[in-house]
């Protein structure tokens, strides 16, 4: 079943052109994260159920762009929990705060990284807006960091104790959850863990693919908001749930108690495959038959990979100097039948790891940990009463093998739905495409997206298909952070841009302006040709080089027999200069580009358009690799990002029609855009990397009414992208820009043209004078 946007023509009039606009710039990224059913139930009805709260246009759009993030990290259901939550909430709260809790979604779902702990944490915000509902926001606007350090029972605890602590003091509460007082930042100090599985689920995934080339279901879990101590690991159908969190101990990481809890269960998975011989006998016996079963299977993952010995045996600390009491002997036993160094003096110890050595041909039999238990239970010593509530089994990482007993009784295995495969997107080759391509016109739901390098015309008509379908392709979404200098702390995620194909128009206009001032493109020319010589260069006098300098040589010699302490720089070094940049113009199209320049007929976007194809024209020539690119926004759900030339693509009449048809609309969110191209030019092979912005104006947004908000984020974005390598130029033709372009791009690193009409003149000079 197809699910088109058109379908909805009722809720497309109901959200209004706000939204709407969100809806088709984040439709691409959504049928891609929800099935087809999903898209309609969950999707679209969710943003109509949104709407219907009255509660603005932020929250529809919020959903609309953030909830294909959640559902790609924790499956359709998350995002209905999602719905179920604000909903909840809606009656309780601000429409910021609702818009608050959707737009910081995905960084819950990537942190928990588990359905069932993302409604944990639903139910949690619910909880808190009923007792601290000053402090949610400021929690929300620091959730990254919190559950960067924080397991989900973590951040429940500091919330609680700040609620407890502060739930009559407004102003408290915001300090609090702000991370602002002393006390906040002691209590988040104190639930830190030390390494979240979060954090190296990949990792772990990949050593057990690599241990036994099959891919197995790991899923965190709390210790459901109490103390995390007797939390145990465990299995439940073919699922390995293992904590949320692992502090360091007995001397090692981490990351290796997830190593050695994931092989354990793994271990399980693949040689426990028949249930027990009967139902679980419960006490003492039941704890040994566990035992013996995880000596078993360890044995014969051992057989495999010995050196998983080394991961266990660091773990099992418990020995004589324990005592005889019932944990130690259980740990003692433990440690007995997975080491054969380990010497203990107690009988039943020596007996129970004799009887297992005597079974060692007969591991493979499933039901020789309930017999070895069996057999031995009547001798375990005991003197005090048994209690699983007391008494388990010392060894960190091993599960409660509940598994046991519970093994081939699930009747609600997650099921696989195969018959809904996800989108597949292939760049193909023509012949593939003519021989392959069933349905050439398919939804975007379609099961296989196919790309050509070039355009694919139809039969006997001068028409490609995309022009016939008359549908512009939309990239997928680039999502960028956003720096917030009152927080002190980046909005993760924040900015979604889309890389838009440009219109075109007549490359004729941009002949015209080469032709006008062709001898300005001639003297450009020989300038940057001039500074920056290329060629072999020889320097003479060197302290070190290729060869020896004759002239320098005799000198040195003269001045020895004349009792003068010679020169010693008597070489000449041979340099091969080449010129070694790359350059990438970013142009304002904001709609203040369409304003007159006073005394004349031209607009700023017509002469940033001529400043730029004259520029171009001189860098065709000397052959410095350049991009020309532009932008603008309409809120931070979109970015608009637009490629008139790219690096590798030749200065032709293609570049030369899309700059003919550059337009200005919307506004300017600065920030993201430098990101962008910053990232585009990471790429390039060049030692210098200079990044060239025009713009006629400050930062501004639709959504944005602080003058100091996107000023200081575009500020931080030229400091990250000139930590990799990247030199920031702002050319700017406001007549007041010198009151906030310092603060953003630095001293020197910008020019204020007073005189707008003198732009075309202006602009490649100003390169010719950067690039020395």
């Amino acid at each position: 079943m197809s699910v088109h946007l058109e379908d909805y023509p009722e809720l497309l009039e109901d959200l209004g052109g706000h939204a709407v606009e969100v809806l088709e710039s984040a439709w691409q990224e959504a049928v891609r994260s929800f099935s087809s059913t999903g898209l309609k139930n969950y999707y679209m009805e969710g943003a109509r159920a949104l709407h219907a709260l009255g509660k603005g246009t932020e929250p529809v759009a919020a959903f609309i762009q953030e909830s294909p993030v959640v559902a790609r990290e924790l499956g359709e259901d998350a995002v209905m929990d999602l719905i179920e939550s604000v909903i909840k909430l809606s009656s309780k709260t601000s429409g910021a705060v609702i818009s608050l809790v959707i737009a910081t979604s995905p960084v819950a779902s990537r942190r928990l990284a588990d359905p069932t702990l993302f409604k944990g944490y639903l139910r949690l915000l619910d909880n808190l807006v009923a007792q601290v509902p000053r402090g949610v926001r400021p929690m929300l606007e620091h959730l990254d960091p919190l559950l960067t350090h924080l397991t989900l029972g973590g951040l429940r605890r500091w919330a609680l104790w700040g609620a407890k602590v502060h739930g009559r003091d407004f102003k408290a509460q915001t300090a609090y959850f702000g991370l602002e007082t002393p006390e906040s930042r002691s209590v988040f100090q104190n639930e830190r863990r030390g390494t979240l599985f979060v954090d190296v689920q990949r990792r772990i995934n990949m050593y057990l693919r690599a241990l036994w080339a099959r891919d197995f279901f790991l899923r965190p879990t709390s210790g459901d908001f109490e103390s995390r101590e007797g939390m145990r690991p465990f299995i439940d159908g073919f699922t390995l749930y293992v904590p949320d969190a692992y502090d360091d101990g007995f001397g090692i990481g981490g990351l290796q108690i997830y190593r050695a809890t994931a092989a354990h269960g793994a271990a399980h998975l693949v040689h426990s495959r028949s249930p027990m011989p009967a139902d679980d006998p419960g006490g003492l016996t039941g704890l040994l038959v566990g035992l013996f079963e995880d000596a078993r299977v360890e044995a014969l993952a051992l057989a495999a990979f010995p050196g998983l010995r080394q991961l266990w045996l660091p773990m099992h600390v418990t020995g004589p100097e324990d005592g005889d009491g019932t944990t130690a002997l259980l740990g003692r036993t433990a440690r007995a039948l997975l080491d054969p160094d380990y010497e203990d003096p107690h009988p039943f110890v020596q007996r129970a790891r004799a009887r297992f050595d005597d079974a060692a041909a007969d591991l493979t039999r499933h039901g020789l940990a309930w017999d070895l238990a069996h057999q031995l239970a009547p001798a375990f010593p005991t003197d005090e009463p048994f209690s699983t509530r007391h008494h388990h089994i010392p060894v960190l990482y091993r599960d409660d093998n509940r598994y046991l007993w519970t093994l081939g009784e699930q009747d609600d295995v997650d099921l696989i739905r195969l018959w809904e495969r996800p989108q597949v997107r292939r760049n193909v080759t023509l012949m593939e495409m003519v021989n392959g391509l069933d349905v050439p016109f398919a939804g975007d739901d379609a099961q296989e997206i196919w790309t050509l390098s070039t355009e694919f015309f139809c039969d006997e008509e001068d028409i490609s298909l995309n022009e016939k379908e008359g549908k512009p392709p939309v990239s997928a979404p680039f999502h960028y952070p956003e720096w917030d200098y009152q927080m002190q702390l980046e909005r993760p995620h924040w900015c979604t841009l889309l890389e838009r194909r440009p219109r075109t128009g007549d490359p004729a206009e941009i002949d015209a302006v080469a032709q006008r001032h062709k001898p300005l493109i001639s003297r450009l020319k020989y300038l940057i040709e001039a500074m920056q010589p290329q060629g072999v260069q020889r320097y003479r006098r060197q302290p070190d080089g290729d060869e020896l300098d004759l002239n320098a040589v005799v000198e040195s010699l003269v001045d020895l027999r004349m009792g003068r302490q010679p020169d010693t720089r008597v070489h000449i070094r041979t340099e091969r200069k080449v010129r070694d940049l790359s350059v990438l113009v970013l142009i304002d199209l904001s709609e203040s580009t369409n304003d007159k320049v006073r005394g004349t007929d031209s607009t700023v976007l017509d002469l940033a358009r001529e400043a730029t194809a004259l520029l171009a024209g001189a860098l065709a020539k000397i052959g410095d690799p350049f991009a020309i690119h532009g932008f603008d926004s309409d809120g931070r759900h979109d970015v608009e990002y637009y490629r008139f030339k790219d690096f590798d693509a030749p200065y032709d009449d293609t570049v030369k029609a899309r700059l003919a048809g550059m337009t200005g609309q919307m506004s300017t969110r600065m920030g993201a855009a430098i990101r962008h191209a910053g990232e585009h030019l990471r790429r390039q092979p060049s030692r210098r990397k200079l990044l060239l912005i025009v713009t006629d104006g400050e930062p501004a947004d639709t959504d944005v009414r602080d003058p100091q908000y996107l000023r200081q984020d575009a500020k931080h974005a030229v400091e990250e992208v000139a930590k990799h390598g990247v030199y920031s130029f702002c050319m700017s033709l406001d007549p007041h820009a010198d009151d906030y372009v310092e603060r953003i791009f630095g001293a020197r690193r910008y020019m204020v043209v007073d005189h707008v009409a003198r732009l075309p003149e202006t602009l490649p000079m100003l390169y010719a004078g950067l690039t020395r």
